[in-house]
């Protein structure tokens, strides 16, 4: 595993995220629900220096609180993004279970969630290159903080949003692997 260069600017970082988010998030429809929030400006954008996931724990559980308490009109979800640590998808994939305990353990289950994003994502029984990862794959491994009424109003207003997933294999596909390198928004192959 490499050394994370820690000389990484967070507004560099917070920028090719924006871009992701913009490009291929919004731009290719990956998510219905992210442009009203993300013209609305109501999504906060966090970069964590931690080095450990035990530093990572602590900054997640700062920021579930902050979201909890604070007016979805001014933040409706947060992106934190952690370049320095979990860079490997497997053990990021594992810390999701911690994350996912923090959410319970703070009592905030059935009011916020832990979504995931990493520039290695692979779904299970895929192929590393299989273009379908693409759909979760971000320029930084990125935990993606959501409220649990957001979730639910979004898929109110969207009657077909069990079918989102596989319209978004779709998308990908028919994008391919030079149509995702052009968006130039992160992970290439």
């Amino acid at each position: 595993m490499s050394t994370p260069n820690l000389n990484v600017d967070d507004d560099a970082v917070i920028a090719a995220t924006r871009r992701w988010l913009e490009r291929a998030v919004i731009g290719l429809n990956l998510c219905p629900f992210a442009k009203s929030v993300y013209v609305k400006e109501q999504v906060r954008y966090v970069v964590s220096n931690a080095t450990t996931p035990e530093a990572l724990l602590e900054t997640l559980m700062d920021e579930l609180q902050h979201l909890s308490d604070t007016d979805p009109e001014q933040v409706d979800t947060t992106l934190l993004i952690h370049p320095f640590v979990l860079n490997d998808f497997e053990d990021y994939n594992e810390f999701l279970d911690v994350a996912d305990a923090a959410v319970e353990d703070m009592q905030l289950e059935g009011e916020l969630q832990v979504a995931s994003f990493h520039p290695q994502y692979q779904f299970a029984d895929t192929d590393v290159n299989d273009i379908a990862n693409y759909t979760n794959r971000a320029p930084y491994p990125i935990l993606h903080l959501l409220r649990e009424d957001s979730i639910a109003r979004a898929v109110e207003a969207f009657p077909d949003a069990a079918e989102i997933f596989e319209k978004n294999i779709d998308t990908m596909e028919q994008l391919g692997h030079e149509g995702w390198d052009k968006l130039d928004v992160g992970p290439a192959r």
